[in-house]
């Protein structure tokens, strides 16, 4: 694996689950010298409560385990995510399983024997699906990163204070115009806000955005 990839993955967290203690183990060592945290179950019943507690970048379970299968715990996610990435382990390359999966919208399935090139091959495929997930468009080649907190353009890239970014995040949410109070509520939180503190975020702002993309909307607010 190569620096590039480490660097990718250091700000994820991820949730293990395994029953035998064996593969448990040797997993979840080279999974912690990637992840920010790893969070380690012995069935499917713990996973689902340690996803619940920590909401995981990644799962990563073995398809068969006492109390909740991988399958099964898969399932329980997707009633309450749909967006979560997973993985799951397995001996089997039945049909069955295949349809099975194909309905959870799994991420990817790694048969056993676990190597490292397959692992790591699952997590490539976890970079990209991220990657594609933090981008959201602005304009025609013009994108804002969610996880970097930047707006691409091309080749350029420009970094956003961490109102600028909040601010950028509310008017993609909501889709529609963004108040002065929202903005004074979300943004300067408990601070009071003044009207030339606004503004002059808003100029700086713009210059990092294409022309025209950040339109007031005079007495109410804000719009993309």
């Amino acid at each position: 694996m190569d620096e590039k990839m480490l660097k990718k993955l250091a700000p994820y967290t991820v949730l293990y689950a395994e029953d035998e203690v064996g593969v448990r183990k040797n997993v979840s060592e080279l999974l912690s010298l990637l992840f920010k945290e790893v969070y380690l179950a012995n069935d499917g019943e713990e996973a689902y409560k340690l996803f619940v507690q920590h909401k995981p970048d990644l799962i990563i379970t073995d398809i068969k385990m006492p109390h909740l299968s991988g399958i099964d715990l898969a399932k329980k996610i997707r009633e309450s995510d749909a967006k979560a990435h997973i993985i799951i382990i397995t001996a089997y390359t039945e049909v069955d399983f295949m349809l099975e999966a194909i309905e959870l919208s799994l991420l990817r399935y790694i048969v056993k024997p676990i190597t490292e090139p397959k692992l790591f091959d699952a997590l490539e495929k976890f970079l990209q699906s991220k990657e594609k997930a933090h981008l959201q468009e602005l304009a025609p080649d013009w994108y804002y990163d969610s996880l970097q907190k930047v707006v691409l353009h091309n080749t350029q890239m420009y970094e956003l204070t961490k109102k600028e970014a909040k601010l950028i995040e509310l008017l993609l949410e909501k889709d529609s115009i963004i108040t002065y109070e929202e903005i004074e509520r979300h943004l300067w939180e408990s601070e009071y806000m003044s009207l030339n503190a606004l503004r002059l975020m808003i100029k700086n702002l713009r210059k990092k955005l294409p022309e025209g993309t950040l339109k007031n909307i005079q007495g109410i607010g804000y719009k993309l």
